[in-house]
């Protein structure tokens, strides 16, 4: 399984108000990109992870608004309160790719965001998060809901900031847990010994 690294800017924090995009050069309006920015929460283990709180993605195919729309969706279909939205922009980068690749899926992922924009008047990322819940919920058989959502399951989880942000162990490589990690739930009691089995050794 691959990893994914988020770009993350050099330039301070300061230099950007947190989620707010930055103004695109003439260049990149002519390409069709879009970017969005934020800056990771702090006190959080990943802004001590990454050389600058402030991050950036960069869309080929999506621009700013779309891909604030659909972060804001990401974090619908699976919300986790204190999980950075860099994590969340790895599945905007993916659906960016997939758009790239396939005109018919950047055509849903913009009638999608059109469609919710209605919603609001102009902008779904306005609106109130339960209204915003709401809205998710109401397209649950679409197939905009299900290339999103298939999207965020795998991109959402399987990068090296979400394995941070769970605790997840795989960042450190395929070791296993046999004799480390698996034993580390701390709210149930630690079974006899010979429930566990005999541990198998190396033949």
């Amino acid at each position: 399984m691959s990893r994914k690294v988020i770009p993350i800017e050099t330039e301070s924090a300061s230099a950007h108000a947190p989620h707010a995009p930055r103004s695109l050069s003439r260049r990149e309006w002519l390409k069709g990109t879009g970017v969005l920015v934020g800056t990771l929460a702090f006190p959080s283990i990943l802004a001590t992870l990454a050389p600058s709180r402030v991050w950036a993605v960069e869309m080929q195919a999506l621009d700013t608004h779309q891909g604030a729309v659909l972060l804001a969706f990401v974090k619908q279909q699976y919300p986790h309160k204190t999980l950075d939205d860099a994590v969340y922009a790895l599945v905007v980068k993916d659906l960016d790719g997939k758009a790239q690749k396939d005109p018919a899926v950047r055509q849903q992922l913009a009638d999608g965001v059109k469609q919710l924009d209605a919603l609001n008047g102009s902008d779904w990322t306005k609106r109130s998060p339960a209204d915003q819940a709401r809205d998710v919920a109401a397209m649950e058989k679409t197939p905009f809901f299900t290339t999103v959502r298939t999207t965020a399951i795998v991109s959402l989880y399987s990068n090296d900031m979400a394995y941070a942000h769970f605790g997840y162990g795989a960042a450190l490589g395929d070791g296993g847990y046999l004799n480390k990690g698996f034993n580390d739930l701390v709210w149930l009691p630690d079974p006899p010994a010979i429930a566990s089995g005999p541990i198998p050794t190396d033949s």
